[in-house]
């Protein structure tokens, strides 16, 4: 690959994950190329994607910098940038019980908030068939982790570490798509830590930078 950034990442337009990874190299400084891969072409189960992700779905990175080490599921990539390129911990934590917590949310995010999400956005956007029981237990499930971050934030401004980190970056893509796209609520009234977290996040340079972006690749 000759684009002369430092990474390349594949991700998706619309997919939540591979934005998550961007608002962190844009966080960290860090040079990338993203390649967006057309899921409606099937692009993402090609054998030029496949070799380096066999799960076939995105993210995936590749450091040039480092031997053109591939990586691929969105948490593990935030953790390697972190452990690799944040020596200044601008975005992660530095004592062992943090670095607990910090992995903590990210488990949480991963098998808490992306799946029950996605499946969320699969019954009310994308499935042929309306089945309101699926859609009901879903939007419900979406409730119930804002419920736990609401309660937590509610308490204290940010995840772990008084500040900004991966963990708080990680929830953010998934919460915009659900707010958007799978649920009307006064989400203010109800999440009001929540809500004014979310919004800090988004007041973020680097969120404000990728915000712009996907308007201009997305027109």
């Amino acid at each position: 690959m000759s684009h002369g950034k430092q990474f390349t990442l594949f991700s998706h337009l619309r997919g939540p994950n591979g934005w998550k990874v961007a608002m962190v190299f844009e966080e960290l400084g860090l040079t990338y190329e993203t390649t967006f891969l057309d899921f409606q072409k099937g692009e993402q189960k090609l054998p030029e994607h496949v070799k380096y992700n066999p799960n076939g779905r995105i993210p995936t990175i590749i450091d040039h910098h480092n031997d053109d080490f591939v990586l691929w599921e969105s948490d593990a990539i935030l953790l390697y940038l972190v452990d690799r390129y944040d020596p200044e911990h601008r975005i992660s934590v530095t004592s062992e019980r943090e670095k607990y917590q910090q992995l903590q949310w990210l488990f949480f995010q991963s098998s808490g908030q992306g799946p029950y999400f996605g499946q969320a956005a699969w019954f009310i956007r994308l499935h042929s068939e309306q089945i309101p029981s699926a859609q009901e237990r879903y939007r419900n499930e979406i409730k119930r982790v804002w419920s736990v971050l609401d309660g937590v934030l509610s308490k204290q401004e940010w995840l772990v570490g008084g500040k900004c980190t991966i963990a708080d970056i990680s929830f953010i893509p998934w919460n915009d798509i659900a707010l958007s796209h799978l649920i009307q609520i006064d989400f203010a009234a109800e999440y009001p830590a929540l809500a004014a977290w979310q919004q800090k996040l988004h007041d973020r340079p680097a969120q404000k930078k990728l915000q712009e972006l996907k308007a201009a690749v997305s027109s």
